[in-house]
C-alpha cells in the first residue's frame, strides 16, 4: 500500500492550495479516505473524510466551508481542496486510507496506510 501526497508549499493568507493524494496498492474504491493534518508543536489532528463513492464528505469544524474533499476512483486519488488559508492551517498534512467510523460523535480511526506528509505554510 502506497500513499504519495502532494500540492503543498507556502502560500499567503486568503490564498489556496489543493492537494493531492496518489493511492496504490489496494482496492481504492472499496475506501473511506481522508486528510489529516499536524502542525508544529501539536498533535496530528482530523480535517476531512470522503466515503467510498464521494457521495458523503465529512469535516473538523475548524476547516468546514473552506476546505472540500474529492476523490477520483478512475484515478485512485484523493484531493484536498483549501481555500481561503489562515496561519492556523499551517501544518504537515496526511491523507489516510480505510478510515471508520464508530459513532456519530468522535471523529474517524484510520484502519489502513497514512501517506508520507506534505507541508503547508500559511503566512501572515
Amino acid at each position: 500500500v502506497q500513499l504519495q501526497a502532494s500540492g503543498g508549499g507556502l502560500v499567503q493568507a486568503g490564498g489556496s492550495l489543493r492537494l493531492s493524494c496518489a493511492a496504490s496498492g489496494f482496492t481504492f474504491s472499496n475506501f473511506y479516505m481522508g486528510w489529516y493534518r499536524q502542525a508544529p508543536g501539536k498533535a496530528r489532528e482530523f480535517v476531512a473524510a470522503i466515503s467510498w463513492n464521494g457521495v458523503s464528505t465529512y469535516y473538523a469544524a475548524p476547516v468546514k466551508g473552506r476546505f472540500t474533499i474529492s476523490r477520483d476512483n478512475a484515478k485512485d486519488a484523493v484531493y484536498l481542496q483549501m481555500n481561503n488559508l489562515q496561519s492556523d492551517d499551517t501544518a504537515v498534512y496526511y491523507c489516510a486510507s480505510n478510515l471508520v467510523y464508530y459513532n456519530d460523535y468522535d471523529p474517524p480511526v484510520v484502519k489502513g496506510s497514512w501517506g508520507q506528509g506534505t507541508l503547508v505554510t500559511v503566512s501572515s
